[in-house]
C-alpha cells in the first residue's frame, strides 16, 4: 500500500484560453498536515477542486488512499472515498439545527420518520471527537460564530469517515481565540491520522501546526518539503518567484488639512462612545479584537448602520449621514470586509463594477451610458492601479482578490473619494498582492486622500498606518506612534475595558 493517503503526479489541467495546472504533483501523508502555499492563481483551488471531484484532470496519475483512480471522479465519489473540503466561504444551512446541518442529505430515517434522538446522539459523539462538548445541537447554525460553523463543517466531514481533510483559508474569518481553537482541533485530527490539506495565506500562523509545504506558482509545482527546512523568505520567494525586500512598504506622511472629525459617536450596542480625527495625506490606523467596535464604527460614518447620536464632521462642516448614498456624495467611501458580498457585483463585469457608482458622470441625454467615457473610465483604472484582467467584460468573480479589491478602490477613485474606509483590507489576499495593496494605499495618501484602515493583523496595522487608534468595547483606548509602540502594547489597550463596563 502507499505511503500517501494523496498521490497526484502529472496533474494538467486547461480551460478555454488558460492553462490552470501544468504538470503538477501533490503529496500528502496519513496523519500530516500539508501547507498548500502560493499566491491568487497560481492552481491551488484547482488542484484540490479535481481532488474532492468537482473539476475532472485532463491527463495525470492521482491515488487517493492507496486506491488509483480511472477516468473522472466526481464529487460524490470522492467523497465516498474519504475526500472532504472546508470552503472559505463556509457551506452551511443556517436557518437549520447543528445536528440537521450535520446530517443533511444522510439523514437516519426509522418507520419514515426523522430518527431526531439517534441524529443528535451521533451529531454530539462527531463533536466530542474535536473537543466539543458544549454544543446544543438543536441550536440554529446561523446563531453560531463563524468558529462554530467551521466546527459543525468539520463535525459533518467527520461523519462520512473524511479521512483527507482539505481546509482552504480556515481562519480567514476567525478571532485570535477561535484560531487557537481551530489549531487544537486540526492537530486532534492529525493525532486521528487524518490527512490535512492546509490552504492559507496567513503564513505567520503555519509554525502551529504545518508539518510540510508544497508550493506552487503559475499554474506549476515548484518545491516541497519539511516545513522546518525552509525559512519564511524562501517561502515567499518560491510563491512570487522574487524577494520581496519590503513587506509593509510606508512613505513617509505628509499630513494635510483635517478632512474628517467625529464626536461621541454612539451607534447599536458595539459603538459606545468614538472621537477621533483623519487628516489628508496619512494613513490612520484601527486596532482591537473582534467584537470590538471597529467595523461597527466604520459602517455607521458610512451610513450603512443607523446612528444613535454623534457627530460627523466633513471639511470644517457637520453632516447628517444616513445612508450609503448620502455618504458617497460627500466624497466618504468603505471599501467593506467582505468584498465579494458588499463590494461587487461578481456577476456582473469588471466595467460594469467600476461604472455603476458613477453612471451620474457617464450619462448622456435620454439616459443612455456614454460608452467611450465609460471605456476611458475603465482603462484609466486599469493602468492607474495595475489591475490585471483579461478582458473588462470578464465578470469581477473571476479576478484574484488582489485584483476585486482594486476594481472596489477605482469606482471609489472615480467619485473623487476625499475619505477612503478600508476594512480588512488584505483578507484572502496572497503576499504579493498585499503589497500592492499597500503601495496603492501610499498612492492614495500622495494624492492627499485620508485613508482609515481596519486590520486585525497587528503587523499590518504597525506595518502601514502613520497613526494608530486602539479600540476596545466600542470605546477608543488609545493613540500610539507605530514607530514606537511595541504589539504587546497594543493589546494591552485592546483588553484595556472589562466585558461589563
Amino acid at each position: 500500500m502507499s505511503e500517501f493517503a494523496v498521490s497526484m503526479e502529472h496533474i494538467y489541467k486547461t480551460f478555454p484560453g488558460v492553462k490552470a495546472l501544468d504538470d503538477v504533483q501533490l503529496h500528502v501523508r496519513p496523519g500530516e498536515v500539508m501547507a498548500l502555499l502560493g499566491e491568487n492563481g497560481a492552481g491551488k483551488s484547482t488542484l484540490v477542486k479535481i481532488l474532492s471531484g468537482v473539476y475532472t484532470r485532463d491527463s495525470g496519475d492521482m491515488e487517493i488512499l492507496g486506491k488509483k483512480i480511472e477516468g473522472d471522479l466526481n464529487t460524490r465519489e470522492a467523497q465516498d472515498l474519504g475526500v472532504a473540503i472546508i470552503h472559505q466561504e463556509l457551506n452551511m444551512c443556517k436557518d437549520l439545527s447543528v445536528t440537521d446541518n450535520i446530517f443533511l442529505a444522510r439523514e437516519i430515517t426509522h418507520k419514515g420518520r426523522l430518527d431526531r434522538e439517534s441524529m443528535d446522539r451521533l451529531a454530539l459523539e462527531q463533536l466530542a471527537k474535536l473537543g466539543i462538548t458544549d454544543m446544543d445541537p438543536h441550536q440554529l447554525v446561523g446563531s453560531l460564530s463563524v468558529g462554530r460553523q467551521q466546527m459543525v463543517e468539520i463535525a459533518k466531514a467527520l461523519l462520512v469517515n473524511a479521512r483527507i481533510l482539505i481546509m482552504d483559508e480556515p481562519s480567514s474569518s476567525l478571532s485570535d481565540v477561535e484560531i487557537t481553537e481551530m489549531f487544537r482541533v486540526v492537530k486532534e485530527l492529525r493525532k486521528q491520522g487524518v490527512a490535512i490539506i492546509y490552504i492559507s495565506h496567513r503564513l505567520e500562523e503555519l509554525h502551529h501546526i504545518v508539518d510540510r509545504v508544497t508550493i506552487m506558482r503559475d499554474g506549476h509545482y515548484i518545491t516541497e518539503g519539511d516545513f522546518q527546512d525552509f525559512t519564511m523568505e524562501e517561502i515567499i520567494r518560491n510563491m512570487v518567484g522574487h524577494e520581496i525586500k519590503e513587506k509593509y512598504p510606508r512613505d513617509p506622511a505628509q499630513r494635510g488639512d483635517l478632512i474628517l472629525e467625529v464626536k461621541n459617536l454612539k451607534a447599536g450596542r458595539q459603538v459606545r462612545d468614538v472621537s477621533f480625527q483623519a487628516y489628508a495625506g496619512e494613513v490612520l490606523g484601527f486596532a482591537g479584537l473582534v467584537g470590538a467596535g471597529r467595523t461597527e464604527t466604520m459602517r455607521a460614518i458610512f451610513g450603512a448602520d443607523p446612528l444613535d447620536s454623534g457627530e460627523i464632521i466633513l471639511a470644517d462642516q457637520t453632516v447628517e449621514i444616513k445612508s450609503p448614498q448620502d455618504a458617497i456624495s460627500k466624497h466618504l467611501v468603505l471599501v467593506p470586509e467582505d468584498r465579494k458580498r458588499d463590494g461587487l457585483c461578481t456577476k456582473l463585469s469588471i466595467r460594469e463594477n467600476i461604472a455603476l457608482p458613477n453612471l451620474d458622470q457617464l450619462l448622456e441625454m435620454l439616459g443612455k451610458v456614454s460608452r467611450p467615457k465609460e471605456k476611458a473610465l475603465v482603462d484609466k483604472s486599469k493602468q492607474g492601479l495595475s489591475i490585471r484582467m483579461s478582458s473588462a467584460d470578464s465578470a469581477a468573480a473571476s479576478l484574484s482578490g488582489g485584483n476585486q479589491q482594486k476594481v472596489v478602490v477605482a469606482k471609489w477613485l472615480a467619485r473623487n473619494s476625499k475619505v477612503i474606509i478600508f476594512d480588512e483590507p488584505t483578507r484572502g489576499i496572497d503576499v504579493a498582492a498585499k503589497v500592492e495593496i499597500y503601495q496603492l494605499i501610499n498612492q492614495l495618501k500622495h494624492q492627499g486622500v485620508a485613508v482609515i484602515i481596519v486590520s486585525s493583523e497587528l503587523p499590518e496595522v504597525m506595518g502601514i498606518s502613520d497613526r494608530i487608534l486602539v479600540m476596545c468595547n466600542g470605546r477608543i483606548t488609545a493613540e500610539l506612534d507605530p514607530e514606537e509602540t511595541t504589539e504587546e502594547e497594543i493589546m494591552t489597550y485592546a483588553t484595556k475595558f472589562g466585558l461589563n463596563d
